[in-house]
């Protein structure tokens, strides 16, 4: 179970709100505009793990604490005074960028600027609700890098190579509506509305099956390396999962009887 907000034990590096079946994580370093060091990715990892194990919980929503930033990326200053070796945890920057096993959604509401890493973990997300004031860029080029985080290889699959070479190997940065033009960005809204359209899009998830969800989003990314037919062909836990499961007889059952399903997920 993810942690209630007075444990003793809360983290330190990020803000954990349970709000029914949705989780709202918020990196909450914002004097560092949200940069991430070595233990706040780690204790992201812990979170996100928790959310992932927790049956109760069927979305996510992340974002950045303050109005500048969703996260700046990698705390280049930080690995600098510390002399230390950049330590990333095994399911990626934030625990989010190569977390391949996590079957729910994952909103980013990104608040502001959403530079290298910090893209990338809104690359990683399946949706991404974005600020007018945001603004995105893979600017590891610029400074001898290159966005390993997933950025290389997400972007291209979500706009197209042309579009994403221009990003990639310049490191420009792209407003919000512009990322929505690219087709990175699902919805721009007023800075002040930010959340509330997140979890708009969060109630929206939960009016559908959440097997059924889950199953869309595995089939989905793993057919996106296929030809079509093999993708269509092959087998998916998840829709198999899905097919066994209770909620499959409920959602014909309502739909005849002309009330709203009752979802259990399971």
């Amino acid at each position: 179970m993810v942690r209630d907000r007075e444990d003793t034990d809360m983290p330190e590096f990020c803000r954990v709100e349970r709000e029914d079946r949705v989780l709202v994580v918020t990196m909450n370093r914002p004097e560092v505009m949200n940069a991430l060091h070595p233990p706040a990715n780690f204790e992201l990892e812990r979170v996100f793990d928790e959310f992932v194990a927790d049956s109760g919980l069927w979305v996510a929503i992340i974002t950045g604490a303050g109005d500048r930033a969703f996260s700046a990326g990698n705390d280049l200053k930080f690995q600098a005074s510390a002399g230390a070796k950049l330590e990333i945890p095994r399911t990626g920057f934030a625990g989010l960028t190569a977390r391949f096993d996590n079957p729910k959604p994952v909103i980013a509401a990104v608040n502001g600027v959403a530079m290298g890493g910090g893209f990338e973990i809104a690359l990683a997300s399946d949706l991404l609700v974005a600020a007018e004031t945001a603004t995105f860029a893979l600017p590891e080029p610029r400074v001898g890098l290159a966005a390993l985080a997933g950025g290389i290889h997400r972007l291209p699959r979500q706009i197209g190579q042309k579009h994403a070479m221009g990003m990639l190997l310049t490191g420009r940065r792209v407003s919000a509506r512009e990322g929505f033009a690219l087709g990175f960005v699902n919805e721009v809204v007023p800075a002040g509305e930010l959340m509330a359209a997140a979890r708009r899009w969060a109630d929206a998830i939960l009016e559908c099956a959440p097997l059924s969800v889950r199953a869309s989003k595995e089939a989905a990314l793993a057919g996106l390396g296929r030809p079509l037919e093999a993708a269509m062909a092959a087998r998916y836990e998840g829709l198999a999962s899905m097919v066994r499961s209770e909620d499959f007889l409920e959602g014909p059952r309502a739909f005849a009887g002309k009330r709203l399903p009752e979802w259990k997920g399971r």
